[in-house]
C-alpha cells in the first residue's frame, strides 16, 4: 500500500512540475491567444477572430516593465544570496514568457515600452551593466534580433533614466541609455503604420530644459510633416485621464489616480502617475494617432481620450514580470496592415491589438504547498483515517452486536421450563421456569442461570492476553481496553506508532523528493542556459 501511495505521489509532483515550470507558458500560443484581425475597434477582444492573410499584416509583440530586480528593489545588499534567488525565479520567469509564449507567433517586430530596470537612474555603472546583461540574455535579444531583421525597438522608461529632476543633475544617465537603447525620440513604419515613440519623462519638464525642448522639438517635426499615415504614439507614462476613470474588464487591480511629486529646489519633476492635461492634450493634437500604446501602470487599462481629429483609444499594457505587484502579466500581439488607406473609417482598421495573459506564478507556487501540505497528511493518517476496512470493520462489529442480543434472547427462551396451568375457567395457559443448570468447575457458581467468573480467573486470563497481544493494538481498542490493559503498555505502544509514522513519512517525502528535485532543477536550468 505504501508503495503504491508513492508512487502516485511522486507521479502527482512530476506532472505538477512538468505544467507549472513547462506547459503552463505554452498555452497562450495553443489556446488563449492569437493574432487579432482589423475591426473597427482596436481595443482587444477575447472573440476577436485571427487574420485570414497573415502576408497583409506586420505581426509586432509588445512588452512592457520587466523592471529587472536590483538592490534597490528589496533594499539587500548586492550578490547576497536572497537577491540573488529572488533575480532568478523573477528572471526564469520572464525569460520562459518571451521563450515558450512570444516567440511561437513569430513576431515580425518586437517593441518594448520602457522600464528594463527598477533602479537604472541610480544604480552605479558596473550595476547597470549587469542588469544589462541580464536583460540580454532575459529576452534573449540575439535570437529577436536575428529573427525579426534587426526590427526590436525600445523607448525609455522612467526606471531606466528618471524624470526631468534627474536629467539635469546626473545628464550621464541619458547618454548611458542611448549607447544601448538609441535615441529617446524617434520614429519608424510597420507596413503603412507609422509608429511615434516619444521620451514621457521629459515632456512635462521646463520648457528651457534641454532634454524637455528636444522632445517637443521632435514631436512639433512629426506634427508638421506633410504625409498623414495612421499613427500609432508611443509612450512609457499614460495619457491624462480624470480620476477613477473606468480601465475595462481586463484590470485587475484598483484604479491609480493622478499623482505629480515635484522636487523642492527647481519644481522638477519627480515622479508622475500620467501625464498632464496640457501635455496630453498637445500629443494628440499634435500627433493625430489612432492608437496610444504605454506601460508604467504594470496592470491592463483600456480608455477613450477626445481630441481634435476624433476619439483616441489608449491601452496600457500590463508588465511582463510576477514580481511587481500584479498578479496576472500579460503581453500584446498587435497587427498594422500593409495596405494603403484612402479614408478615415479604413484608418481605424489600420492597427488591431490583443492583451493575453501569462501563468499566474502565484498560484504555481501554491499548488506546490497545497500538494506538500496533502502529501504529508494522507502519509501520517493513511493506516487509520483512510483506509476503508476499518469503516467497514466497525459496521460489522456494530451488525453483529445486535445478532448477538437477538440471539441472547432466543438462547434464554431455549434455556427455561414451561408449566401448564389451568385457571377457574378451564383455560390452560403456558408459564415460563428458569431451568437449573449444574455447575462445570468447582471454581465457578450459577447464579439466576448465568454463570460467574471468579476473580482469580479474571486476573490470569487478563494476564494471558497482555502476553500474547501485540503492543501497537492497544491504541486502537478503545479506552476500556485501555484501563485493562494498564496505561504504561498504551503509552509506550501510542509512543511506538507516532515514531513509526514519522519514519514513514521521512521515507515517503525523501523518495518524492529524491525524484521530483532533479525534474525541477532540470527544468530549470535548461530554460536559463541557451542551448
Amino acid at each position: 500500500m505504501i508503495s503504491n501511495l508513492t508512487l502516485f505521489f511522486c507521479l502527482l509532483w512530476a506532472a505538477s512540475i512538468l505544467y507549472g515550470e513547462k506547459f503552463a507558458f505554452r498555452l497562450p500560443s495553443y489556446f488563449t491567444c492569437s493574432w487579432p484581425s482589423p475591426s473597427s475597434s482596436p481595443s482587444p477582444s477575447p472573440t476577436m477572430d485571427t487574420i485570414n492573410n497573415p502576408g497583409d499584416y506586420v505581426k509586432i509583440a509588445v512588452v512592457t516593465d520587466p523592471q529587472l530586480m536590483d538592490r534597490t528593489s528589496l533594499h539587500l545588499a548586492p550578490k547576497s544570496l536572497t537577491l540573488e534567488i529572488v533575480q532568478f525565479y523573477t528572471d526564469i520567469y520572464m525569460r520562459r514568457a518571451i521563450l515558450a509564449s512570444i516567440m511561437p507567433f513569430k513576431p515580425d517586430m518586437v517593441l518594448f515600452l520602457g522600464d528594463y530596470f527598477d533602479g537604472g537612474p541610480i544604480i552605479s555603472d558596473e550595476e547597470w551593466q549587469d542588469s544589462l546583461n541580464r536583460f540580454r540574455h532575459i529576452f534573449d535579444l540575439k535570437t529577436l534580433e536575428r529573427t525579426t531583421n534587426n526590427q526590436v525597438y525600445f523607448i525609455s522608461g522612467n526606471h531606466d533614466i528618471g524624470y526631468a529632476a534627474y536629467h539635469s543633475q546626473m545628464p550621464e544617465v541619458i547618454s548611458r541609455y542611448e549607447k544601448v537603447f538609441g535615441s529617446r525620440n524617434y520614429r519608424f513604419t510597420a507596413g503603412e503604420v507609422e509608429f511615434v515613440a516619444v521620451d514621457a519623462q521629459t515632456l512635462d519638464g521646463h520648457p528651457q530644459q534641454n532634454q524637455t525642448s528636444a522632445a517637443w522639438k521632435f514631436v512639433n517635426s512629426v506634427s508638421r510633416d506633410s504625409l498623414s499615415p495612421p499613427r500609432v504614439l508611443l509612450t512609457h507614462i499614460p495619457l491624462y485621464r480624470q480620476d477613477w476613470t473606468s480601465c475595462g474588464s481586463q484590470r485587475s487591480s484598483s484604479v491609480i489616480n493622478q499623482r505629480i511629486s515635484r522636487s523642492t529646489d527647481d519644481q522638477e519633476i519627480v515622479y508622475q502617475n500620467y501625464l498632464t492635461e496640457e501635455t496630453t492634450k498637445k500629443l494628440l493634437d499634435s500627433i493625430k494617432p489612432i492608437v496610444v500604446l504605454s506601460g508604467h501602470d504594470h496592470d491592463q487599462c483600456t480608455v477613450t481620450h477626445i481630441a481634435e481629429h476624433g476619439s483616441v483609444v489608449e491601452q496600457t499594457l500590463g508588465t511582463i514580470s510576477w514580481q511587481q505587484g500584479n498578479l496576472y502579466p500579460s503581453f500584446m500581439l498587435l497587427t498594422a496592415r500593409k495596405a494603403t488607406f484612402s479614408n478615415a473609417s479604413s484608418l481605424a482598421d489600420a492597427v488591431s491589438t490583443h492583451v493575453c495573459l501569462l501563468p499566474v506564478q502565484t498560484f504555481i507556487y501554491m499548488w506546490y504547498l497545497f500538494l506538500f501540505v496533502l502529501t504529508l497528511l494522507v502519509v501520517l493518517l493513511w493506516p487509520n483515517g483512510l483506509v476503508i476496512h476499518r469503516h467497514v470493520g466497525d459496521f460489522m462489529s456494530h451488525m453483529l452486536g445486535i445478532f448477538k442480543s437477538s440471539t441472547k434472547e432466543k438462547d434464554e427462551d431455549g434455556n427455561c421450563d414451561y408449566e401448564m396451568v389451568w385457571d377457574a375457567e378451564g383455560s390452560m395457559h403456558l408459564i415460563k421456569k428458569a431451568s437449573k443448570i449444574a455447575p462445570t468447575r468447582a471454581n465457578e457458581r450459577v447464579e439466576r442461570g448465568n454463570a460467574t467468573m471468579r476473580s482469580t480467573a479474571k486476573k490470569q486470563i487478563i494476564q494471558e492476553i497482555n502476553l500474547s497481544m501485540p503492543q501497537d493494538i492497544s491504541g486502537q481498542l478503545g479506552p476500556d481496553a485501555a484501563v485493562k490493559l494498564g496505561p504504561s503498555k498504551v503509552n509506550k505502544s501510542n509512543v511506538r506508532l507516532v515514531i513509526q509514522r514519522l519514519l514513514r513519512a521521512f521515507q515517503v517525502l525523501s523518495v518524492v523528493a529524491a525524484v521530483n528535485l532533479p525534474i525541477y532543477i532540470m527544468l530549470l536550468f535548461s530554460d536559463w542556459i541557451d542551448i
